[in-house]
């Protein structure tokens, strides 16, 4: 069984990756925006704002400033440089857990950011930097997957992204198309396709029908898409089938909680969640996802120490 400080660490590290690719690509299709109509433009600042903080109207009317500070602001508990720093200490303290490929590209996007000369390159070209970014971030995962075995601590890292990636897209959604919100229009829904890096596999799918609510099925209930809620939660429920024959939980194992999420997505109908509301169940599969978290403290990190002591 692995100790509990080291699985903590590696499930971090999974997710702030997670978080750091994420933001990332909210500021690049935030820039973007910029050069569309004014009305366009606000509305996808309010959405990539919202999704991952806090939407004011002085943020949303200076969309460059809060895309910089997204990517460098060190006060910015969601920022990318943030969310890497954790990443990247994390990884220091399980060093010996992870492979040298996944250690020096995790601290190369790190020196990157935290550099002297990260600002300027950003204000030099703000996109190409950004996209480096995430391309380094994917670099990162390929390693971790090509270079590290597919045990207790790969899965531990996987984990971690696919239950912080089910939570941004869940939050996404939520904020697009969730209570009280207004019709988006296409370049809006678009951009929405492109933050959840999802506009040619929805092209293959739907053709060009960007509607609102093929989008919402598709980010919500696809089985294929690797960044649909349903792909996120059939991944997460088979990492903790795996794990959880290590481990005992407290209460209600996290793997029973994530079997639960994953038929509940599994047979979920868009006729009946449009009924009854997206924002109500959109609201039920981030507040599940959040007991799965408390669920994978329980069982792998914060157990009382006589679960694990030998009778």
């Amino acid at each position: 069984m692995m100790l509990a400080r080291v699985a903590d660490s590696l499930y971090w590290i999974g997710r702030y990756v997670e978080r750091a690719e994420h933001v990332a690509r909210l500021s690049d299709i935030m820039l973007t925006a910029t050069l569309d109509r004014a009305e366009t433009s606000a509305q996808v600042a309010r959405i990539a704002l919202s999704a991952v903080g806090e939407a004011t109207p002085e943020k949303i009317a200076n969309p460059f400033e809060s895309s910089r500070a997204l990517a460098l602001d060190r006060l910015e508990g969601n920022s990318v440089v943030t969310s890497l720093a954790r990443a990247r200490e994390n990884a220091r303290q399980v060093r010996d857990q992870i492979t040298s490929e996944t250690w020096e590209r995790l601290n190369l996007v790190h020196l990157r950011l935290s550099g002297a000369t990260a600002a300027k390159s950003f204000n030099d070209g703000s996109s190409a930097f950004l996209h480096d970014i995430i391309a380094d971030l994917h670099l990162f995962k390929g390693a971790a997957d090509a270079t590290m075995s597919h045990g207790e601590g790969w899965r531990f890292l996987l984990l971690g992204a696919h239950l912080e990636r089910a939570q941004l897209i869940g939050r996404l959604l939520e904020v697009c198309f969730g209570r009280g919100v207004e019709q988006l229009d296409h370049p809006t829904l678009t951009a929405v396709l492109r933050m959840s890096c999802a506009l040619e596999p929805y092209l293959r799918a739907y053709t060009a029908d960007v509607r609102a609510r093929p989008i919402l099925e598709f980010l919500l209930l696809n089985a294929e898409f690797p960044r649909s809620i349903r792909f996120c939660t059939d991944e997460i429920e088979a990492h903790l089938s795996m794990l959880s024959r290590h481990a005992e939980a407290v209460h209600v194992g996290p793997e029973r909680l994530a079997g639960r999420l994953k038929a509940r997505l599994q047979y979920a109908d868009m006729g009946e969640i449009e009924r009854d509301g997206s924002h109500a169940f959109l609201e039920g599969v981030l507040a599940e996802c959040g007991e799965i978290h408390r669920g994978v403290y329980d069982a792998f990190v914060a157990y009382p120490l006589e679960m694990r002591l030998p009778a």
